[in-house]
């Protein structure tokens, strides 16, 4: 299948690998028969390859909602993304949709949707974050211009899907892992082990995932390794994840972390790329 390049991320997710796709070309093997991306978020590499066949999952429900509905209602959804507005007053009345839960569950998928990818588009560094009761809760993020309905690319993501093979789930990681066929390549984005106290970011879902989870998910590695599943793994060069996947082999990539606490502690960092083959 020929690859269509307006096929990309329709929303901005914390630790996207955009930037790092280049680099990943190199590192990922050449012959697979289907792909699998149980942290999904943003889809850079997903979207970068389109893979005929593919398993793709994410903890976020709402995330994976966004894209069935870009798969099944793509016109309606840009239909309905033309009623939101980049203004203050607007945003923060759209964010407290999730407040009023009666309400929240009497919208169809198509706006709750609309609603995740205009939030996404205009809050404060595109940061997707929720509070403990899983309402989202980023600010505004005062942009002059930001571009809330990218049709080309929602229009060609959509036909990607339809035309290909795409496994949509919101689970556990471990359960789509369990599953997955032989001669699959697996890549996992997991949420990263933070390199200091500021950087500790795992808003995007509730519950978090804390160094038991990362425990989990090596061991997870440790079952495809076993199969002879090829993986390969993004995370913060801590010593923590250096010490836990010490058997395998390590890759140290550069890459530029825009979210952080502290303004100095933005720019570029250092993280790795664990794989289970040469």
């Amino acid at each position: 299948m020929k690859k269509n390049k307006l096929v990309a991320p329709v929303v901005k997710w914390v630790g996207g690998k955009r930037q790092l796709l280049e680099t990943f070309m190199d590192l990922i093997p050449k012959k697979f028969s289907s792909y699998c991306e149980p942290f999904l978020g943003g889809g850079a590499l997903l979207f970068e390859l389109q893979p005929k066949k593919a398993y793709v999952n994410d903890i976020n429900a709402d995330l994976i909602l966004v894209y069935k509905v870009i798969r099944d209602d793509v016109e309606k959804l840009i239909s309905e993304l033309a009623n939101f507005k980049n203004d203050a007053e607007i945003f923060y009345s759209v964010r407290d949709w999730d407040r009023d839960k009666e309400k929240y569950n009497s919208l169809s998928d198509v706006q709750r949707a609309a609603r995740i990818i205009y939030l996404n588009k205009t809050c404060y560094n595109g940061l997707y974050r929720v509070n403990n009761a899983g309402e989202f809760n980023s600010p505004f993020g005062s942009y002059r211009n930001p571009n809330i309905i990218n049709a080309p690319v929602l229009l060609a993501v959509s036909k990607y899907f339809n035309s290909a093979q795409i496994q949509l789930t919101s689970c556990d990681y471990a359960e789509v892992l369990a599953e997955i066929p032989k001669n699959t390549f697996v890549y996992l984005d997991p949420p990263y082990d933070p390199i200091s106290t500021t950087s500790n970011f795992t808003g995007y879902s509730k519950g978090g995932f804390n160094r038991d989870e990362q425990i989990r998910l090596k061991e997870c590695c440790d079952f495809l390794t076993a199969n002879k599943i090829k993986f390969m793994l993004s995370n913060s060069k801590t010593d923590f994840i250096l010490d836990l996947y010490s058997a395998y082999n390590i890759n140290t990539v550069q890459a530029k972390r825009a979210i952080n606490s502290i303004g100095s502690g933005r720019g570029n960092v250092e993280e790795i790329v664990v794989r289970n083959y040469g």
